[in-house]
């Protein structure tokens, strides 16, 4: 290539003088190093463990697992509010092993049954001529 098809400027090609340098970041006051989202900042938080009190015993506990009591003693005294809330997180973390569970496997009659159920709807359906 010539001298002058390097110094072309279009789409994709900003002219030499004011592209970046080798070693030069596009954005010097960029993230700081260390500094965390808010994801792991509430990882964090959520995993600080605290004392609390059950009963006579003095426990050490997350801060999560410390919500959490909380939330189902609060649902137990009859609070709706705390009751759906661990409901929803229960249907949401073990919704698919509790129905894999709970639903037991077709007989060979049941299967018999669903089959001709399923073969007279579709003769049902059909349309006639």
């Amino acid at each position: 290539m010539s001298e002058q098809e390097d110094d072309k400027v279009g789409y994709r090609k900003p002219p030499a003088k004011t592209r970046f340098q080798p070693g030069q970041s596009g954005n010097p006051n960029g993230r700081p190093k260390g500094s965390v989202n808010l994801k792991t900042d509430l990882r964090s938080e959520l995993s600080e463990r605290i004392r609390i009190r059950e009963g006579e015993r003095s426990l050490k506990v997350s801060k999560q697992r410390a919500m959490l009591k909380a939330l189902v003693a609060k649902a137990l005294k009859g609070d709706a509010r705390a009751a759906n809330v661990v409901l929803t997180l229960v249907g949401k973390l073990f919704e698919p092993e509790a129905v894999a569970e709970q639903v037991p496997a077709l007989t060979s009659d049941d299967q018999a049954i669903l089959e001709r159920f399923l073969a007279r709807r579709i003769t049902e359906q059909e349309p006639k001529v």
